[in-house]
């Protein structure tokens, strides 16, 4: 993998490729900021709250989730608008992984800031509404969808298992969540996910210094060498959809060590993504 933003983010997290505007966005939560890279250079803006994850609305404007709400944001003016609450009268949470669905909803997950046991929990924006899905997570990661739109995953990390939820036609759970991969025996931890074009899982592993492939039955396919240990989540972008980002995180790492944690990475791909689905609000 190559360098693609040598900026060290002390957790990155959320990364975004905006289809229209051919732009990664990508998120130091840890550090409350939104980055981006484009041939003119790299943006930065900051925020008062830990920011983790968003999806697309139109051209300018995100929906962002953050320690205390989902809100727009204009990234060309800087304007922001309230959405929805989220969490906001729980001190001890904040926002982590997230994504937009293929039925216009929003997924996410929010956890504790010091990693407190079950604290957090799983929930879904859809057309105004927001519901929770999944209870007493500590630490929610690994949200993406299927190509057509029949199934979501998400993970505990601390639990070592991906799981795997048929949704209805609207997007919402339509029963029992089951196990699709379990890491334990490999003693590895599952961290953010995408879903490419053909239905194959790619989960940024925690710890291990890798992105790895499973198939839409859960079995492993191949993994690629990531070079910060804590890898956190992948997403397909460019012109072609068969470039892969990933982004890492320096929490707890020993910078002259590691020079490279925290950065984010880019390689061309022999397959092609899924174009990241627009949030409508």
């Amino acid at each position: 993998m190559d360098i693609f933003s040598d900026t060290v983010c002390t957790l990155g997290e959320g990364p975004l490729w905006h289809p229209e505007r051919k732009q990664l966005f990508w998120f130091d939560i840890v550090g409350k900021k939104l980055l981006s890279r484009t041939a003119a250079g790299e943006q930065v803006w900051s925020f008062d709250d830990h920011v983790s994850a968003a999806g697309w609305i139109d051209r300018t404007r995100l929906l962002i989730a953050s320690e205390r709400a989902l809100f727009t944001f204009d990234v060309d003016t800087g304007a922001q608008d309230h959405v929805v609450a989220l969490e906001a009268d729980n001190a001890v949470t904040r926002s982590n992984d997230g994504r937009a669905d293929p039925q216009g909803g929003f997924w996410i997950g929010t956890m504790g800031k010091e990693k407190e046991r079950k604290a957090g929990a799983i929930y879904r924006y859809y057309r105004g509404e927001v519901r929770k899905l999944v209870d007493q997570v500590t630490v929610s990661n690994a949200i993406c969808f299927s190509p057509d739109g029949r199934h979501a995953y998400y993970a505990d990390t601390v639990t070592q298992l991906i799981m795997r939820t048929a949704l209805d036609g609207d997007g919402w759970p339509s029963g029992e969540a089951e196990v699709f991969v379990d890491l334990r025996a490999d003693g590895v931890f599952p961290d953010g996910a995408v879903v490419d074009a053909t239905g194959h899982l790619w989960s940024a592993q925690w710890g291990a210094s890798r992105v790895a492939c499973y198939t839409p039955d859960g079995d492993f396919v191949r993994a690629f060498d990531v070079p910060a240990v804590q890898a956190s989540c992948p997403s397909f972008g460019g012109d072609d959809l068969r470039t892969l980002y990933v982004t890492s995180a320096a929490v707890n790492r020993d910078g002259a060590a590691e020079p490279q944690a925290g950065m984010t990475f880019t390689m061309p791909m022999d397959v092609t993504g899924q174009a990241e689905h627009r949030v409508i609000l």
